[in-house]
């Protein structure tokens, strides 16, 4: 046997694992790192988060990534060499976290890492009858593995495409393992760029569970921020939208977009929605010469609609079910407000109230999906509502 596979074989039989958890999502604001302990696996699954960082993007990360980051054409030189340079990149931030945080390379069994998202097509986007679904994240986990001296597990989206899946969300996978709960029926709400949630009744049966994309969280929103003031490319606080006010008629443009009427589940990315988007909508609505801070409010209030309609959906009624926010999204207290004004009687928290850092929250899914692979069994996660791919996930990568 060789002494990977034999590495591997006393990972999985080990009554623990420590692995880090890498996630870098589409606002470009740094990668977030999560170093869990997780015991056992399936729905016997413990998880400990022992450490959680986020290290900060430069420019020059954000300027690369924004010459191929949702084009549908651009420079196959440049996205060659991003493949292997953001790969180098974050397996030196995982150098830099193991350093910060004070550990040791040799104690880590794992990396878990998502990759940088670059192009999510599936079939409703691309509409070409003879092409898959796809997506493409890259990142070679070949390169973190070299630079770390650590397995890598990377890639995830791709087993959930050619098993029939659509490549997101995956979030499903870790929210019923790590929030399902029998005494309360939950949605699990994540508001990064794209808004998704996943459906926890508390009868914890997975045929009634699911996950699905729901539509803009923050990503129309960070790429005004940024036309706005490339130093500052969120809106802070939601000062712009504060300083303006909801444009009504550019709002129901916007609710126009094909994609919000689609059943659930589905997938979208900020290659629907995005500024070309904001400017189609606008010259709908007649309207192309409305302020920037009335552009950000009317999108901040068009994110918070979209989210509480997609809440109204669910099978529980919103006055029976407890909502547990993460991502981005929580540090936008006029969308957060928005959602609330929408619905008062929505009870919302976020995941602290379950021992989990909101912003830590898609670093610690991919730890529990590399679990998933090296300890856990594809049989877990059969769903025939949602058709979930029952398959395992992660390309296994060797430092040497």
């Amino acid at each position: 046997m060789h002494s990977h596979i034999e590495k591997l074989y006393q990972v999985s039989n080990k009554p623990y694992r420590f692995i880090i958890g890498l996630m870098s999502g589409t606002s470009l604001d740094g990668l977030d790192l999560a170093l869990c302990k997780i015991t056992q696996a399936g729905t016997d699954t413990q998880i400990n988060v022992i450490a959680f960082e986020t290290i900060a993007y430069d420019e020059t990360y954000r300027r690369h990534i924004r010459q191929i980051f949702s084009k549908k054409h651009g420079d196959i030189q440049h996205l060659t060499l991003m493949n292997a340079w953001v790969g180098r990149t974050h397996g030196t931030m995982v150098n830099q976290f193991i350093k910060n945080q004070k550990l040791s390379a040799q104690g880590i069994d794992c990396i878990a890492s998502h990759g940088q998202t670059i192009y999510h097509n599936p079939k409703d986007h691309h509409q070409l009858p003879d092409m898959p679904n796809a997506t493409l994240q890259i990142g070679d986990g070949d390169h973190i593995a070299q630079i770390t001296g650590i397995t890598t597990l990377s890639d995830f989206r791709q087993k959930h495409i050619a098993a029939g899946g659509q490549g997101a969300p995956l979030v499903m996978y870790g929210d019923y393992l790590m929030f399902s709960d029998p005494n309360e029926d939950r949605v699990m709400l994540n508001i990064g760029g794209i808004a998704n949630l996943t459906y926890l009744p508390k009868s914890r049966d997975i045929n009634q569970t699911f996950s699905t994309d729901i539509g803009p969280g923050n990503t129309m929103m960070d790429a005004l921020a940024y036309a706005i003031n490339p130093k500052q490319p969120f809106d802070k606080n939601s000062a712009i939208a504060k300083a303006g006010s909801v444009n009504q008629t550019l709002l129901k443009a916007l609710h126009t977009h094909p994609f919000l009427s689609l059943n659930f589940p589905k997938t979208t990315g900020p290659e629907l929605f995005n500024l070309d988007y904001l400017h189609h909508a606008k010259r709908e609505a007649k309207c192309e010469n409305i302020s920037m801070s009335n552009s950000m409010a009317t999108l901040n209030r068009f994110s918070a609609e979209v989210i509480t309609q997609a809440l109204l959906k669910c099978p529980t009624s919103i006055d029976n079910m407890q909502i547990y926010i993460s991502g981005g999204g929580i540090h936008n207290p006029l969308l957060i407000n928005n959602v609330q004004q929408i619905l008062p009687t929505l009870s919302i928290k976020t995941t602290d109230n379950l021992n989990v850092n909101p912003d830590a929250k898609e670093a610690v899914l991919f730890a529990l999906l590399a679990n998933e692979c090296l300890a856990g069994s594809s049989k877990t996660f059969h769903n025939s509502l949602t058709n979930l791919p029952n398959v395992s996930m992660g390309k296994v990568s060797f430092p040497d």
